[in-house]
Order: structure tokens, then C-alpha cells, then sequence
């Protein structure tokens, strides 16, 4: 038994159509459908941070979701792009999905994925109701 540490885990891809409220440590990959400037905060020469966010329509051939993109994710975020979302998670607003890669995630362009999107199936168009649930 020459090496025993643990190899890197192959991801797991989630398809859109599986996606969950409240899932993390998800690795789902997407076309970018369409992508649209929500906020934009400072300047890029000012003395803060500037602070970006897009809200993108990504999906798969199971369906789509929006995807809010945060400052460097937003150039990533073209339409017809293909990219891989790491370590994704849902956050709920509204009462809707939205999908979310944090400082511990990553957003990649890949290869451009054979898939068509399904756009039929908008997970971030489906409302959820907070339920506390009494034992």
C-alpha cells in the first residue's frame, strides 16, 4: 500500500431539475440563457470595491433557475456560455430559488455544453412557503 491518502472525489453533477431549497455543495452545469445587470455600487477607480450583481438565467435540459452573479462572476456570465458552477447552493428570495456560488465556489466556462435548455421549467418561477413544522 504505496499511497493512502485520499483521492479528489470525481463532482457529482446536479441537473436543475433536482435542485432543492436549502441544497449546498452542489456542482451543476449550465448554459447561460440570458444575463441582465441588477446593481452596480461605486466606481472601479473609486475608493471602494466596486460591487456587480447580474441576475442570470441558467438552465439544462431538465430546466432553469436564476443564477445571481457577484462582481468577477458577472463578466463570466455570457449568454450562450456554457459553465460550471462548484460548491453551488440555493438561496431562497422571495420565496423562489435562486442559485449561488459564494467565495467557497467557483464559476468556470467550459466547453459548450450539447445540450438544449429546457426553457419550459423555470425552478425560480415556482414559490415556496416557509412552513415551521410543529412535533
Amino acid at each position: 500500500m504505496a499511497d493512502s491518502k485520499p483521492g479528489l472525489r470525481k463532482p457529482v453533477f446536479t441537473k436543475v431539475g433536482e435542485l432543492r431549497p436549502g441544497a449546498s455543495g452542489l456542482t451543476v452545469e449550465v448554459k447561460v440563457v440570458n444575463s441582465k445587470m441588477v446593481m452596480q455600487k461605486g466606481r472601479p477607480d473609486g475608493p471602494q470595491r466596486q460591487m456587480r450583481i447580474a441576475e442570470c438565467l441558467v438552465g439544462d435540459e431538465t430546466g432553469m433557475i436564476v443564477f445571481t452573479a457577484r462582481n468577477d462572476q458577472v463578466e463570466l456570465m455570457k449568454e450562450g456560455t456554457t459553465v460550471i458552477l462548484r460548491n453551488a447552493k440555493i438561496d431562497m428570495y422571495k420565496g423562489s430559488m435562486r442559485l449561488a456560488v459564494d467565495k467557497w465556489g467557483r464559476v468556470e466556462v467550459t466547453e459548450p455544453a450539447s445540450f438544449t435548455v429546457k426553457e419550459d421549467n423555470n425552478l425560480s418561477l415556482i414559490e415556496f412557503e416557509l412552513v415551521n413544522v410543529v412535533e
